[in-house]
């Protein structure tokens, strides 16, 4: 496919930032690889010839494999490729071969069959001739692609979107022509939720009928003296014409033998010839064949993004609406499907081999990359069939432990591991599997660390048991010989119990673990191991490091590296006190400063508190968020500390100890490991039941106070922000699945889901947030369900589960739900499946009558699951609740309680139940409010499927370039992050075929850049692609897919299909509908860009409906609610409502007026279309007066918006342009200018034109991208972040955007940055971890004259106070915040949230269009340097190295 794959970013070499950010010879040879494309044309082997676009850097296998999928050559295979009679070496590149030119002519070869390639031969016609049908991946439990559906466009092909695109434009006016009316079920106010309506018939053929059979024949194996004649086996085939035909298959081919069903004849029979592909010989045996293959070859391919498969399995919690197959599978007896491996494969030695191939130019990393995730995704596919064939019982334990049972399968090693009291029973086991996954992933992301190994991990959840998977360790099965010989050389080199040994192994292990432990910010310590003698870790007491047979080191057990959250210990802290209970009295006050925990916090939060288990870690990206608070508490005591000496200046300048000494006592206070810089480490066996020898109990209590600083971080800073951020934007989370994603990126465990409940109840805007508070109710409802779930199915047997799944949903979702009695209800379900109910009603009351059957017949037999009652699985489901999340009545008495006091939604929470167990529900319409029916039936639970949580493998080059255009975005170069977001595209397919979380963003991030440029169709072609790869990869329903189609309405619309905008809005509107409900921030956005897609009155409901939710989520005189206002008065207009309009436009206009300015393009907008209204109000009331009626609709007309109106409003809808630019900017520009010009001039320097244009539009550094926090505060003369805080009006750095350039916005959902790689753009926190203090207080000064301050010192060391006092922000809330998957940043080119926001999960940034940068040697920032006495600082040098874990790298 690699022909069909998107090329992109000609010019990287343009751009000097561009080889900074990917590596100059990256970036040629990313150029070179687009250069080296060029045709040849291919021949030979029956096929007509062809044109085939070849590169250069190709291998000739490349080429072959390339040929294997078009359509020209498929289904032929085992052949070779030939230039000028010459057969060609598979492994040589196409540029090293003698006479390959553009044009030349490659033969194909038809190559001998050997036993293994024929079958595979088959499987290819097989795979051909099993086209699949548009509800098998639903039976497969895979989520959908519902675009074609909207599309109606059988024939539609989406090679980068250009097909589809040229297919949608030829049905475009059948498509407008149609009625654009919306159904009832989704205009506002409707209570109806059909799940018919969410997975709609496809438009694509079922597969045809191409044989009667297709099977291995009676007469295999072949014969002894027929092997040695060649025969490899034979085939029977029934043709459509009922012919029974026997084929044999051997070295030339396939041909037609003599035997029949009674005798056994080998010889070819006289008619037929020997065919090299087995579809030519069933062409030859049958005239339907021949037409029907011709049909199915004519027929327009799957686009590669739709067809091809994902890495992961995506789960559908709903599967086709007919159970049973529609069609019989005529080619499952073949049995070349079914062919066992010779030999398991060996996991870790294929992800090792992967992991160790050469990555020094650009072609072998992204030959890695797409190794590691194709190995990756083999490896979960297995796992998931393993747990499937263990959980069902047809693998036998390789144990006798039935408490521990271990089962190995195909090459692999699975088990439930021990549930060990000291961790919590039951729940300490699982807790312990999730979390050695994720050690696993933290060691895999280490960058750079080259060496240390992690085994192949994956954890699996199956019908209520969940078993851990990995691969066999190297060196566990070996000869007992070489231990004894060389006991070092192989074997447990690190850990507690490796006993004191010296090798230069171990050294070596040792330097490998310490270079770990600086990237996790561990710390180095000592414990007291079993025999009393003392043993360094780098680790938790729980990790060993080992040397494997295949000589590489192993790092295992690794589920207690992350640091233990204090919150949750507070029997080991009891333990660990050193006080007595007198003492402790006395010291409760002052003690609670001491120990680490805020005044009155035992009280306030009634934490630390007990947990059901004793693994309660904090997340890493909470460790990064703290490490960034500690730091500007540093920043800011050493700021104190100087002013109190003498001030910065004067201590910055002398050459005494003031400054070292600052730092010092900095370094002390803050809890840093280091006196003389700033650096934070965290021991993980800190509240751990180990113990520290006695000279370690000082680091220890250190230790001890940070993680309960750091545990209490999150109620008194992290839980709050999240809440903030809920509160000002309007793509706040809408499920389970983007809420835990934006608790995690905050790093707030889901256990602290009774802390986020508490803080929001007590916030002042409970009102407003009561999305989230439904949000929050209905994942705790589900996590309890789902425990008390996998209890409930351990006393299940397999042919009872479709009726105790059902049983136990029933009584879950109805109240006071009771199984009903056998006998009538059983005679009624036969009567009824007697008369073929299908889908729909009747398959509905089928359905609950078989419920009631299935359970009725479980009561009567007695079975334990059968006698669960709704009230007792309440109880239950509520007792659970109280323990984990510390609530206690919050979920009522049942689930009407939910959706009374909550307005949660039946059908949401029976999507959440269902994605989070497994559970596949059939496709109809479930009534749930009957409480005299069982809703579901037995019939209705299709499957129950694995939930497997796995490793994700990293596309190194394809995300670099994603952030670099993410980068050219802060900047405003858009046609720079046009090419390199074009060029990431082209990464992302060469790697993963674009089926993959990033390559979703990147796309839709393209599209947005693409149409703020004015290139209306590219954004359409592209976006077409995104929404395909979020239904496929993320589900077809998920909170991104909503985004995806809501922004692809927009795109469409601007190429003037108005009738498809609406279709994609209102797909959009109805998941929103179904995930969430209508009470959602977010349905506001839609419903205001319906009302301007959509005709006749429905478009008043919609904006009415808009203007209601943003009201009262936002307010009356929030900028969402004004544009709404505005919105709704043009409709008014339209509709001859002058009065109303006036009306609403005042109130507009107020708002614009009282957060813009009176001078802001929209204030002015509103006070002139509140003129124009005026007038025309007065012209039409004395037309009606002096003439009647007549020009009323002629003055209704001049106020209808136009296209273009509407097509930018909704840009400001949705968030791709923003609304609050402000014309300020030219005046601080004109303001900086001048004072750069003062201070040159009184240092005696001369600011040529040259010099000050080296600097962007908004003031900031080119020489030095990080120092963003001065930027900001440039822009407005103070930090925008805490002006906006301070008036309420955050949301505009989050939701509306900056203040900056055009309302631009581009930057879409950028969840796939993980929190670790967030680097640190301000230079004042550059020096997080190992880094030099007191050059960052130096640059800080630096960064001084920046601001719009006195040109006095002091006030331009007050001003960099106010720059960090702004950063801190920042450092607290936004790397949080940003990183949501909900946020909706604006990005300008003077951002300073967005150097985190963009890293965000659904981040709408906003791109302004700045002139390029002009460059220069010379910069403002060599001025003051100069000024500062020419010192070059580490900071500075060190300000564009700075890992994720905030290190700057010297």
């Amino acid at each position: 496919m690699k022909d069909k794959v998107k090329k992109g970013g000609r010019n990287q070499a343009k751009a000097a930032d561009v080889m900074s950010l990917i590596g100059g010879k990256d970036a040629v040879d990313i150029k070179q690889h687009d250069d080296t494309l060029f045709p040849v044309k291919i021949q030979g082997a029956g096929v007509e010839p062809f044109e085939l676009q070849v590169h250069g850097f190709w291998l000739v296998q490349d080429a072959v494999m390339t040929l294997l999928s078009r359509e020209e050559v498929c289904p032929r295979s085992n052949f070779s490729l030939a230039l000028a009679g010459t057969t060609l070496d598979p492994l040589a590149e196409l540029q090293s071969l003698k006479g390959l030119k553009p044009g030349a002519i490659l033969r194909l070869v038809e190559e001998p069959y050997t036993a293994r390639s024929a079958r595979h031969h088959l499987a290819r016609v097989l795979e051909l001739l099993r086209a699949s049908g548009p509800q098998d991946a639903l039976r497969e439990g895979r989520s959908p692609s519902i675009l074609e559906t909207l599309t109606q466009t059988p024939d539609s092909s989406l090679a980068n979107g250009k097909s589809l695109k040229r297919s949608l434009s030829n049905t475009k006016t059948e498509t407008t022509n149609q009625d654009g009316a919306p159904p009832e079920y989704l205009l506002p106010g409707s209570s109806e939720r059909p799940l018919m309506a969410l997975l709609p018939h496809s438009s694509q053929p079922e597969s045809p009928s191409y044989l009667k059979d297709l099977s291995l024949s009676c007469w295999n194996p072949a014969p002894g003296h027929r092997k040695l004649q060649g025969d490899f086996l034979y085939i029977t085939v029934v043709t459509m014409e009922g012919r029974r035909c026997e084929i044999t298959s051997c070295p030339k081919g396939f041909f037609l033998n003599r035997s029949t069903e009674e005798v056994f004849d080998p010889r070819p029979a006289q008619s037929s010839p020997a065919c090299h592909g087995f579809t030519d010989l069933l062409c030859h045996i049958s005239p339907a064949f021949k037409l029907t293959l011709t049909t199915l070859k004519n027929r327009s391919p799957l686009p590669p993004v739709e067809g091809m498969p994902t890495p992961y399995h995506t789960l559908s919690w709903l599967g086709p609406s007919c159970a049973s197959r529609t069609h019989k599978n005529t080619f499952s007896r073949l049995g070349v499907d079914e062919q066992p491996a010779t030999q398991a494969p060996d996991w870790n030695e294929e992800l090792q081999a992967a992991r160790d191939l050469p990555h020094g130019s650009l072609e072998e990393r992204l030959q890695r990359d797409r190794a590691l995730l194709q190995v990756n995704g083999a490896f979960v596919r297995v796992v998931m069939q393993g747990a499937e064939t263990v959980v069902d019982g047809f693998v036998e334990p390789v144990n006798g432990n039935p408490d521990d049972p271990a089962f190995l399968l195909g090459g692999l090693f699975m088990s439930q591991g021990a549930a060990n009291a000291m961790f919590g029973g039951d729940r300490g086991r699982r807790a312990a599997q999730r979390l050695e996954l994720k050690g696993v992933q933290a060691y895999s992301d280490i960058v750079g660390l080259q060496g240390l190994h992690t085994l192949p991990t994956a954890i699996v959840d199956y019908r209520g048991v969940r078993l851990s998977a990995q691969a066999l360790a190297p060196g566990l099965e070996g000869s007992d010989q070489d231990q004894a010989t060389n006991p070092a050389s192989r074997g447990l080199l690190y850990g507690v119990t490796a006993g004191p040994q010296e090798s230069p192994q171990r050294r070596r292990l040792l330097e490998l673990l310490a270079m770990a432990a600086k990237s996790l910010s561990l710390q180095r310590h000592v414990v007291v191991g079993p025999n009393d003698h003392k043993v360094p870790l780098f680790t938790s007491v729980d990790a060993q490091g080992l040397l494997g047979a295949d000589g590489r080191f192993y790092i295992l057990d690794v589920f207690r590296i992350f640091p233990a959250d204090a919150n949750f210990c507070p029997e080991v802290e009891t333990e660990g006190q050193t006080v007595n209970e007198e003492e402790e009295e006395d010291e409760e006050k002052k003690g609670c400063v001491k120990e680490g925990w805020p005044e009155n916090y035992r009280s306030d939060s009634g934490l630390p508190r007990s947990f059901s288990h004793r693994l309660c870690r904090l997340r890493p990206e909470l460790v990064q968020a703290f490490t960034q608070h500690k730091h500007y508490q540093f920043t800011q005591r050493v700021r104190e500390t100087l002013d109190e000496n003498g001030g910065f200046e004067e201590c910055a300048t002398a050459c005494d100890s003031r400054a070292t000494e600052a730092v010092r006592a900095a370094c002390k206070e803050v809890g840093s490991v280091s006196d003389i810089i700033f650096e934070m480490r965290f021991n993980p066996s800190v509240f751990s039941e180990v113990s520290f020898p006695p000279g370690e109990s000082q680091s220890t209590k250190l230790q001890e106070r940070l993680l309960r600083e750091a545990a209490a971080f999150i109620i008194t800073h992290q839980i709050p922000a999240f809440v903030e951020f809920c509160l000002q934007s309007n793509e706040a989370p809408m499920d389970g699945v983007s809420l835990k994603q934006a608790l995690h990126q905050r790093g707030i465990n889901l256990r602290y889901l009774g802390h986020v409940i508490t803080t929001i109840s007590q916030s002042e805007h409970k009102e407003c947030l009561r999305h989230i508070m439904r949000l929050v109710i209905a994942e705790i409802f589900t996590r309890s369900t789902r425990r008390v779930f996998n209890s409930f199915l351990q006393g299940v047997d397999v042919p009872s589960l479709s009726a105790a799944v059902s049983h136990f949903l029933c009584c879950l979702l109805v109240p006071h739900f009771t199984p009903a009695p056998v006998g009538d209800e059983t005679k009624k379900k036969s009567r009824r499946r007697g008369r073929g109910a299908g889908a729909g009603a009747g398959a509905g009351a089928g359905a609950g009558a078989g419920a009631g059957a299935g359970a009725g017949a479980g009561a009567s037999e007695s079975t334990p699951w059968s006698m669960l009652a709704g009230a007792e699985l309440w109880n239950l489901i509520c007792q659970n609740a109280a323990e984990t999340y510390n609530i206690s009545d919050s979920l009522g008495s049942g689930a009407n309680h939910l959706v009374e006091h909550y307005g949660l939604q039946k059908i949401s929470l029976l999507r959440e139940f269902c994605l989070k167990t497994g559970v596949q529900l059939r496709l109809r319409d479930y009534v749930l409010d009957n409480q005299n029916k069982a809703p579901i039936g037995p019939d209705d639970i299709l499957n129950i499927f694995p939930v497997v949580k796995h490793i994700h493998m990293p596309t190194v080059d394809a995300s670099k370039a994603y952030q670099a255009a993410q980068n050219f975005i802060k900047k405003g170069l858009l046609d720079q992050a046009h090419e390199h977001l074009k060029e990431a595209s082209y990464l992302f397919g060469r790697v993963c075929d674009n089926l993959h979380l990033e390559a979703c963003y990147c796309h839709s991030l393209l599209a947005k850049v693409a149409f703020v440029q004015g290139k209306a169709a590219e954004a359409r072609s592209v976006q077409l692609k995104a929404v395909v790869i979020s239904e496929r990869v993320l589900g077809f329903d998920h909170p991104n897919t909503i985004h995806q189609y809501a922004m692809l309405g927009v795109y469409v619309f601007a190429g003037g299909e108005t009738a498809l905008a609406q279709k994609c809005l209102l797909r959009a509107r109805l998941l929103m509908l179904t995930v969430h409900g209508e009470d959602h921030p977010y349905t506001a956005t839609l419903d205001g860009c319906l009302g301007l897609v959509l005709t006749g009155d429905q478009r008043g409901k919609f904006l009415e409906n808009a203007l209601r939710l943003n009201t009262s989520f936002f307010g009356p005189s929030h900028l969402h609610t004004a544009l709404n206002r505005h919105l709704l008065a043009q409709w008014m207009c339209s509709k001859g409502d002058y009065r109303s309009a006036m009306s609403h436009e005042k109130e507009a206009l107020t708002a614009f007026t009282s957060r813009l300015g009176e001078d802001h393009p929209q204030s002015r907008c509103s006070k002139e279309f509140l003129c124009t209204i005026t007038k025309q109000a007065v012209k039409v009331e004395r037309s009606l007066r002096q003439a009647g009626a007549d020009c009323t609709e002629q003055t209704v007309e001049c106020l209808s918006p136009t296209s273009d109106s509407k097509l930018e409003q909704m840009a400001l809808l949705t968030g791709i342009r923003s609304v609050t630019h402000r014309d300020g900017l030219q005046d601080y520009r004109k303001k900086h200018k001048e004072l750069k010009a003062a201070v040159a001039k009184e240092l005696g320097f001369i600011v040529t034109d040259e010099l000050v244009a080296s600097k962007t539009v908004n003031g900031e550094e080119k020489s030095s991208d990080q120092e963003t926090g001065s930027r900001k505060e440039a822009e407005d003369g103070g930090s925008l972040a805490v002006e906006n805080t301070s008036e309420g009006q955050q949301e505009e750095n989050t939701s509306e955007g900056q203040q900056e350039q055009p309302e631009e916005n581009t930057s879409e959902g950028q969840q796939e940055q993980p929190v670790e790689e967030t680097v640190v753009k301000n230079a004042a926190t550059a020096s997080v971890n190992g880094h030099v203090v007191e050059p960052a207080e130096v640059n800080g000064h630096e960064e001084k004259t920046d601001v719009d301050a006195a040109d006095s010192d002091r006030a331009a060391s007050e001003a960099e106070v106010r720059i960090v006092n702004g950063e801190s922000e920042v450092r607290d809330s936004t790397p949080n915040d940003a990183n949501s998957n909900t946020v909706n940043a604006e990005i300008g080119s003077d951002a300073t949230v967005t150097a985190m926001q963009s890293e965000s999960g659904e981040v709408n940034g906003d791109i302004p269009v700045s002139p390029s940068v002009l460059k220069s040697k010379g910069t403002w920032a060599d001025v003051v340097s100069k000024a500062n006495g020419g010192k070059d600082t580490a900071v500075n040098r060190a300000a564009d190295k700075v890992t994720a874990n905030g290190t700057a790298e010297e």
